[in-house]
């Protein structure tokens, strides 16, 4: 077996000193060192193959270079979320491209033991992306006001938290405007969580809007919440169809809960969208191939992930004036069979 490259090594092949070698390869700002010696100790570095351990990034940048991704869900619930893989795929692509790497943390809504100021305090992590935000989230608030960087996927309102978002509300509206344009005037919602959650209150908001702005009365025997998961989607579209008159449409404000939604249809002996006029929300991966392709609003999933974790490490290092520590991306409505319209093809329609 070859002998581990040490920094060491790395300074007698380049002529400088260890310390030169950390200063250069943990890229610690102020250092008074020429561009000349710093070219020859990354040279070196690499013809020895060299890679410093996260316990030297550590003595000497004080970071752990991990980035804690949370989610204020249960285990069950954030692993049946479709919509989260992506999310992670352009966060871990963001922060490998920085030198970070990321921590999964699933913490459900009832903890409420400090878990993320631990999460720092203990040096586990450098900084929180949280996705999925609560109204109720006091443990939030306490890290923040600790000093710990935070950045939401998703928004609080009332706070100075830095996030990367999309409108929700526009994006529900848009949907229901969708289903009501169709000629529907008893459309159920199915939220993607329960309201204390931000992104489920804006799109029950941006429902709410869409059938005013078309002089609809909003019936709230026609909304019943979700819970992430399919099978709180098949639960809740199971109890909708019990209302008389049934609703003809439905909009689902995830798509992970739409399809427990198709398969609580399916079992009635009803048929999408004969019976039954069907919208997601997310554009997961598995939509456009379902039967019948679902008709849904499509995030930036991974383009969240990646601006999260981009403004979480510039947080950190403070390196820059952030001056615009909020990012909101577009979405757009994807126009597929499950609605009804007639389509040949998907059709991708501007949302915000």
């Amino acid at each position: 077996m070859a002998k581990r490259a040490t920094a060491r090594g790395v300074a007698e092949l380049a002529g400088v000193s260890r310390t030169t070698v950390s200063f250069v390869l943990n890229n610690i700002p102020g250092m008074r060192i020429s561009e000349e010696t710093r070219q020859r100790v990354l040279e070196a570095a690499r013809q020895l193959n060299y890679h410093p351990d996260a316990t030297a990034r550590r003595m000497v940048s004080g970071r752990t270079n991990v980035i804690g991704f949370v989610l204020r869900q249960s285990p069950d619930q954030a692993f049946a979320d479709q919509f989260l893989p992506q999310v992670l795929g352009g966060l871990g692509q963001a922060a490998a491209a920085q030198g970070y790497r990321i921590l999964l943390e699933p913490i459900p809504p009832e903890n409420h033991t400090g878990a993320y100021a631990q999460l720092i305090r203990e040096r586990h992590v450098d900084g929180i992306v949280l996705s999925g935000p609560r109204f109720d989230d006091r443990d939030l608030l306490s890290a923040q006001a600790e000093g710990a960087p935070v950045v939401l996927i998703g928004h609080l309102p009332n706070t100075n938290l830095s996030f990367v978002d999309v409108d929700n509300v526009d994006g529900a509206r848009r949907a229901t405007e969708h289903l009501l344009g169709l000629g529907h005037r008893r459309v159920a919602l199915i939220t993607n969580a329960p309201l204390a959650y931000t992104a489920s209150a804006d799109r029950l908001a941006g429902y709410r809007q869409a059938l005013k702005a078309a002089g609809l009365s909003f019936d709230e025997s026609l909304v019943r919440y979700g819970a992430f998961t399919p099978q709180s989607g098949e639960a809740a579209m199971t109890d909708l169809l019990s209302v008389t008159p049934r609703p003809t449409a439905v909009f689902v404000a995830s798509d992970a809960v739409a399809l427990g939604v198709l398969q609580a249809i399916r079992r009635r002996g009803l048929h999408v969208p004969h019976d039954i006029a069907l919208v997601g929300f997310d554009d997961i991966p598995l939509a456009g191939f379902i039967d019948p392709p679902l008709t849904t609003v499509r995030l930036p999933a991974a383009g969240l992930g990646w601006g999260a974790a981009d403004l979480l490490i510039r947080l950190i290092t403070a390196e820059e004036t952030i001056r615009n520590p909020n990012v909101m991306l577009e979405t757009e409505l994807v126009v597929r069979a499950s609605c009804g319209a007639n389509v040949s093809s998907a059709q991708a329609l501007p949302v915000a």
